[in-house]
Formats: C-alpha cells, sequence, structure tokens
C-alpha cells in the first residue's frame, strides 16, 4: 500500500516553478512574474499553516540577521549571530557574544559557504560537461582577490592627501 506524503512547502513552490517554464516555454525567469501567474491560476495558497509562534520565531530570526551596525574601524558588521547546538538555534550579540559561541557560529557559516562553493562546483561541472552550446566556462575558487578588493574603501578624498 502506497502512503501519499504531503509534499513540502519548498516542493510545492518547486512545482509552480517548473509548470510556469513548462506552459510558458520561457528559458529565464523573474520570480515577481512567476509569483503573478501563479496567484492568477490559483496555484499559490499558503499550503502551510505554521503556529504564530513560528512565524514569529522565523520574522524574528529574519530580523536578526539583517542587523547590522558600525564598528570602531568603520565596517558593517553582522550584530547578530546564530549557531547551531543540540537544543536548536541560539543567537548572541557580537559585541557580548563568548568566544565560544562566536566560534561556532563562525565555523558552522564557513561550512555553509563551503557547501555553496561545493554546489557552484557541481553545477559548474556539470553545464559544461553536458550544454548543448558546447560552452566551457572557467571560475575560480580562490576568493583572496575578491576579498581584498572588497576591503578597499568606496570613498576618496576629493584632493591627494600631503
Amino acid at each position: 500500500m502506497k502512503v501519499k506524503l504531503k509534499k513540502t512547502q519548498k516542493e510545492y513552490c518547486q512545482n509552480i516553478i517548473n509548470k510556469y517554464l513548462k506552459e510558458t516555454g520561457k528559458i529565464e525567469i523573474d520570480m515577481n512574474k512567476v509569483a503573478e501567474w501563479a496567484i492568477l491560476q490559483g496555484l499559490w495558497e499558503k499550503p502551510f499553516r505554521d503556529s504564530a509562534k513560528k512565524q514569529c520565531a522565523r520574522a524574528l530570526s529574519q530580523a536578526a540577521r539583517d542587523e547590522y551596525y558600525t564598528d570602531p574601524q568603520g565596517r558593517s558588521v553582522r550584530t547578530k549571530h546564530a549557531a547551531r547546538y543540540e537544543q536548536g538555534w541560539l543567537w548572541a550579540d557580537i559585541k557580548l557574544a563568548p568566544p565560544d559561541h562566536m566560534r561556532l557560529s563562525l565555523q558552522q557559516r564557513r561550512q555553509s559557504v563551503v557547501g555553496d562553493c561545493k554546489q557552484l562546483k557541481t553545477d559548474l561541472d556539470s553545464y559544461n560537461d553536458n550544454n548543448p552550446h558546447g560552452a566551457q566556462i572557467q571560475m575560480s575558487f580562490d576568493f583572496r582577490e575578491d576579498l581584498h578588493e572588497l576591503s578597499m574603501p568606496v570613498e576618496y578624498p576629493e584632493r591627494k592627501p600631503n
């Protein structure tokens, strides 16, 4: 006997995107247009009802993720940092966070970046091996020059300093 499992919200959304691609024949899509289409087609109705507590926690987490301050050296720094422990996610303000919390948070974020790079490399290799255009896209995964360039000032004095 087959058991029908409910789709996750992510799977539900992926199905909408794939249906849009199939029905429109488009290759590149604007998610705002996909959303308009899905609503007009009656495909978008929030499929899951989260509890108020869960919705609030999600909104608070997103707000914490987006909070920045300027440190004494003039850098824009994320203020709140999350770390996953056995009991769940705990957040701390960078100005007060204990070193163990920050070490764990930063290591976990680094692992997330590595995971993104691994998937980017897999996608790149697959495209290079299978695209119908014979294209070979090259990409460096050494970010030292990018980080150096991003650390350069974006504002300069009007006159050359003495």
